[in-house]
Formats: structure tokens, sequence, C-alpha cells
């Protein structure tokens, strides 16, 4: 495998695909990233609530770290829900023994609803024995306290730590990645939120073919004003800004993880010429493609 390295999710699955494992997975694939992983729990949960664990045994967590960390060896790990003692033992070591690049931790202690999930002991043995090893402790802002939703605020941060962000950056980015893209989650209601999910997804799939917002505009049936109207109520931003966001974060990768030149990459974006992509994102990012791809593998 080239290019940028897969990060490790150590964490609990989460049936509802709501949180868990689930959920870096989706982040880290929105972003531009791939997710390998090492599941600690499983859980039979619904959106009401967490229902019943079942704790893999700590062997069986090891071996999913190992065969993991040999084969790709990861620069990053985040991790999330360790449940047993036994289980924060194996990861302890694990941590010792590949010493990755950023180890970011997600403290989940308790669920959305406030239920207890890792008892008291353990969670003093976390502290005692995980934190010092850790790159990050990551507590999610107050826009990101739905279910979930603190769960992708730290894998975006895991994510950008990966490209090269220090942690004031990073969290920063991953604060605007939630802004803009984790409203389908929150409490907002009503044609406004659904015209603003359909807008992202339309987006998502549809960035490097089209920059302009009359496209997706046509495309959702509205006017480019309402379009407009709607994404700064529910993601506080115009709708080019996020048209611009998933293409700028798309030609970052493409200039870290591959060996294309800036002019293959700008046709593939639907730019006219190169000069017209290095324009863009010189002026969005404050240096030259050229510089980027420079500085981020140098």
């Amino acid at each position: 495998m080239t290019g940028t390295k897969p990060i490790l999710t150590i964490t609990g699955s989460d049936s509802t695909s709501g949180s868990g494992v689930q959920a870096d997975i989706k982040t880290l694939s929105e972003l531009g990233g791939y997710a390998v992983s090492a599941i600690t729990s499983i859980t039979v949960q619904t959106s009401l609530g967490i229902q019943e664990f079942y704790d893999l045994p700590a062997q069986t967590v090891a071996g999913q770290i190992d065969a993991v960390m040999n084969d790709f060896q990861p620069d990053v790990v985040k991790v999330g829900l360790i449940r047993t003692r036994e289980t924060l033992d194996v990861v302890v070591g694990a941590l010792r023994r590949y010493r990755p690049r950023h180890v970011v931790y997600d403290p989940v202690f308790q669920s959305a609803g406030g239920d207890a999930l890792v008892p008291g002991d353990v969670v003093e043995a976390i502290r005692r024995e995980l934190l010092p090893l850790c790159t990050l402790v990551v507590t999610p802002p107050a826009t990101a306290q739905h279910h979930g939703q603190g769960n992708r605020y730290v894998s975006a941060v895991a994510y950008y730590l990966g490209q090269g962000d220090d942690a004031a950056v990073a969290e920063q980015r991953a604060r605007e990645f939630v802004t803009t893209r984790i409203v389908r989650q929150s409490d907002v209601q009503g044609r406004a939120s659904e015209l603003y999910n359909a807008f992202v997804d339309t987006v998502a799939t549809d960035f490097r073919r089209a920059s302009d917002v009359h496209y997706y505009a046509d495309r959702l049936n509205v006017s480019s004003r309402y379009l407009a109207q709607v994404t700064r109520r529910i993601g506080g931003v115009a709708p080019k800004t996020v048209i611009d966001d998933y293409l700028l974060r798309y030609i970052e990768s493409q200039l870290a993880t591959t060996a294309r030149t800036v002019q293959e990459i700008a046709f593939d974006c639907g730019f006219s010429s190169q000069s017209h992509l290095t324009k863009f994102f010189r002026k969005l990012k404050g240096v030259s493609p050229t510089e980027f791809r420079r500085h981020g593998r140098g």
C-alpha cells in the first residue's frame, strides 16, 4: 500500500452505526482517509440506548492490533471504548511496543444517555497507564454532544494529525468538519434540514465535476438564494464554501498520496488549467500545490 498510512481505531462496535468503529470508518472515508480497526466490545443497542454489551476477550483484541500493526504500520492510533482491565493491558502494551507517532484518545466513559460504560477501577487505570502514552486527549466541543458526533469529531482530529497538522490546527479543522457535516444528526427538523442533508450528499458525489452553486440548486429544484439561506442557517457557511472544502480536501489527498501531476489533478477536478487549480489552492491554503506537496513529503 502506498500513500498516507491507514489510521487504526481501537474501540467498540455500535449496532446503530451512529458511533464506535462504524462512525470512525465513515468519518475517515469521508475525509479521504482509510481506517483499520481492532474491536474491543460489541454492543446491542437502538437509537434509544445500549441494551447489552459483549466484551471481546483481551487476547482477541491483542490479535487484531498485532495483525494490523504488522501489516499496515499505522502512524496514528485512535483509542475509544475500553471496558476491561485486561483489554486496557493489551492496548497499553501494544502502544508501548509499536510506538505510533500519534495516539488520540476519546474518553468514552458514559453513553449519550448518561449511562456508565466503564467501571470506576478501569477509569482510574486508564488515567494512570493510558493517558501518559497519548499525544492528545480530545474532549468534543459543545456542537458535538449528540450521539456519535463527538466520536466523529475525534476521528477527524486523528485524520488531520495524520495529515501533518499540529494539534491546534487539527482540532480547528475537525470543528469545522463537525459544523458543516454533522448537522444531519442534530435536532434541526423540517424542510431546511432535509435540503441541507441532500445538498451535502450531492456535493460529496459531484464536487469533482461541478463547483457552481447553481448546478446544485438546479439538482435540488430550489433557487440558489434559498439554498444559500439554508446552508448559512444550518451549517453556518455559504454553499460555495462547502463545495470548495470538499474539492480542497480531495486535492490535498491527491497531492499527498499519489504521484499524479498537478495538471492531471487539475483536469480530474474540472479546472480549466493547472494555473487555475494553483490559483484556487493558493487562495485557500496560502501555498501552491507544489509547495504543499514538497512540504508534506519532506
